[in-house]
C-alpha cells in the first residue's frame, strides 16, 4: 500500500476529538506545543517531555489502519482491542482494565469521578508547573478539595524528598480527620523528571488509611518500564499513561489504567482520532519493548553522560538536579526506569538566568532554522517550565524512538543530535542578550 506524504484526511482525524490545544493555528500548522500532523524528519527533536512530531513509520502505520477502516477492512472496536491487548501484555495477571482518554488531563478527571460516590473528596498532588496545565482545574469540577504540593524551591533546585512526603502526609492526615476522602496523587514522572512523593510515602499512606485513601499514579510520561507498572497497579493503584510523551505518539493519546479492585464502568471507544493516535504511538511502544534491558541501560547512560557534561561545562546553561529515582519498598533490582531520562536546565547570561519571556524566546526560535548555526537545523526541546522564582527551564529529554533509532543506527547519531541541539542553544542564548 502506497502511503503518501501527507494526508487532509489523516490531519484532520489526528487533531480531532479534544481540546482547543490540539487545534492547528491556521498561520503555522502547528498545534499549541509546535507540532504539525505530519512527520517532519529533519526536525532534531528531543521535547518528548512535552510533545513529539509523528514519525514516518508512526504516520504510515496511521494511515493504513484509516485505508482499512474506510474499507471496512477493520473496524473502531477491533482496532482498540488491539490496542489494549498490547497494553495490558505489559501488565500480565494484574487484572488490570483500560479506559481511553483523549489527555492526561481527562484521565485524572476521570480518576476523580471513579471516586464521586464519596460526600467529601480531597486531591493531594503536586503543583501544575510540574504535571499537565489543567489538572488542577479539572479536579476542581468535581468538587474536590486540592491541595497542591511545590517539588522545587524558589531558586529551582528540588525540594527535600522527606520535606515533601511530610507535606503530603499532614495534608492526608488533616483532610480524612475532616472526613473526606482522598485522592493521592503521586507523579512518576514529573515535568522535570521526579518522583513525588516517594513510593515509600504513598504506600504507607495507602496502608494506614485503607479505606480513606486512593493513590493515582501520574505516569503520563510513561517513562516505567513493564515490571514497575505492574508493581503499582498491584498494589491497587489507578495508573494515568500517555502515549504521546516518551512513545512519541501525536498529543492527546491518554489512557487510565485501572486495577483489578476498581469497578468502575469504562465508557466505550468511539473517537476515531484518538484510535489514530494510538495507533501511531503503538509503534514506537513496540519497537521499545524489543529492545533488551541492558541495551536501554547502556543507550541511556551514554546519553546522560555527554548531555550533563556538556551542561555542566557551558555557563549559559544551568544544570538543574534530577533526584534518585527512588520506588524502594515497592520497585527492587535493576530497571532501566530507574535512570534519568529528562534533564532540566536554565539558560543564564553572565551567572543570572533568563527571565521566562527569555527563555520562551529561545524555545521558539530553536524551532526556526538558522543559517548560521548547526547547518540550519531546526531543534525541539521541552516547553519551558516554571522553577520557583528563579525563572524557567527547558528540557532536554530521551524518547523510546530516540533509544530505539540508536540501538538501529549506533550511537554517534543521537550524541551528536543532542549536542548539536545545545549547540544552537547556548548560540541563541547570546543572540538575545546581545
Amino acid at each position: 500500500m502506497r502511503v503518501p506524504e501527507f494526508d487532509p484526511a489523516i490531519e484532520e482525524l489526528l487533531v480531532s476529538g479534544s481540546d482547543k490545544r490540539i487545534a492547528l493555528d491556521p498561520a503555522t500548522g502547528l498545534n499549541k506545543y509546535g507540532c504539525p500532523p505530519r512527520p517532519d524528519p529533519k526536525l532534531l527533536a528531543f521535547g518528548s517531555s512535552t510533545a513529539s512530531v509523528i514519525s514516518p513509520s508512526s504516520y504510515a502505520a496511521a494511515f493504513r489502519l484509516y485505508e482499512r477502516l474506510l474499507k471496512g477492512l477493520d473496524s473502531l472496536d477491533s482496532g482498540w482491542e488491539r490496542i489494549r491487548d498490547a497494553l495490558l501484555s505489559d501488565v500480565p495477571d494484574t487484572g488490570a482494565r483500560l479506559a481511553f482518554l483523549p489527555s492526561g488531563t481527562d484521565a485524572h478527571a476521570f480518576a476523580a469521578r471513579s471516586l464521586s460516590g464519596y460526600e467529601k473528596l480531597a486531591v493531594v498532588m503536586v503543583e501544575e508547573a510540574e504535571t499537565g496545565s489543567g489538572v488542577r482545574a479539572a479536579m476542581s469540577l468535581h468538587h474536590a478539595e486540592i491541595n497542591a504540593i511545590s517539588l522545587r524551591n524558589e531558586d529551582g533546585m528540588p525540594r527535600a524528598a522527606h520535606d515533601i512526603d511530610s507535606e503530603v502526609a499532614e495534608a492526608v492526615e488533616s483532610a480524612v480527620a475532616r472526613g473526606y476522602h482522598v485522592l493521592l496523587v503521586m507523579v512518576d514522572q514529573s515535568k522535570t523528571g521526579m518522583i513525588a512523593p516517594s513510593v515509600s510515602c504513598s504506600m504507607t499512606l495507602g496502608q494506614r488509611y485503607p479505606e480513606e485513601v486512593s493513590v493515582l499514579v501520574d505516569a503520563c510520561q510513561f517513562r516505567i518500564a513493564p515490571a514497575t507498572l505492574s508493581d503499582y497497579l498491584g498494589q491497587g493503584y489507578m495508573v494515568a499513561i500517555t502515549g504521546s510523551k516518551f512513545l512519541t505518539g501525536p498529543a492527546f493519546s491518554a489512557a487510565l489504567m485501572l486495577p483489578r479492585n476498581c469497578k468502575k464502568e469504562i465508557p466505550e471507544d468511539k473517537d476515531a482520532g484518538l484510535l489514530l493516535r494510538w495507533e501511531a504511538a503503538m509503534v514506537e511502544h513496540r519497537r521499545f519493548r524489543a529492545l533488551s534491558e541492558d541495551r536501554i541501560i547502556n543507550i541511556m547512560k551514554s546519553f546522560a553522560d555527554v548531555v550533563q557534561e556538556r551542561l555542566s561545562m557551558d555557563k549559559r546553561f544551568k544544570l538543574l538536579p534530577v533526584p534518585t529515582l527512588d520506588r524502594s519498598p515497592l520497585v527492587t533490582g535493576k530497571r532501566w526506569d530507574q535512570l534519568q531520562s529528562i534533564f532540566p536546565f536554565q539558560l543564564c547570561h553572565r551567572g543570572k538566568p533568563l527571565n521566562h519571556e527569555e527563555t520562551l524566546s529561545v524555545y521558539r526560535l530553536l524551532g526556526e532554522p538558522d543559517r548560521n548555526v548547526v547547518d540550519g537545523r531546526r531543534c525541539q526541546l521541552g516547553q519551558p517550565v516554571f522553577c520557583g522564582r528563579a525563572g524557567s527551564a527547558l528540557r532536554i529529554a530521551l524518547s523510546a524512538r530516540l533509544i530505539s533509532d540508536a540501538a538501529d543506527q549506533g550511537m554517534d547519531r543521537l550524541l551528536d543530535d543532542a549536542l548539536a541541539v545545545l549547540d544552537k542553544t547556548a548560540y541563541l542564548v547570546d543572540r538575545i542578550r546581545g
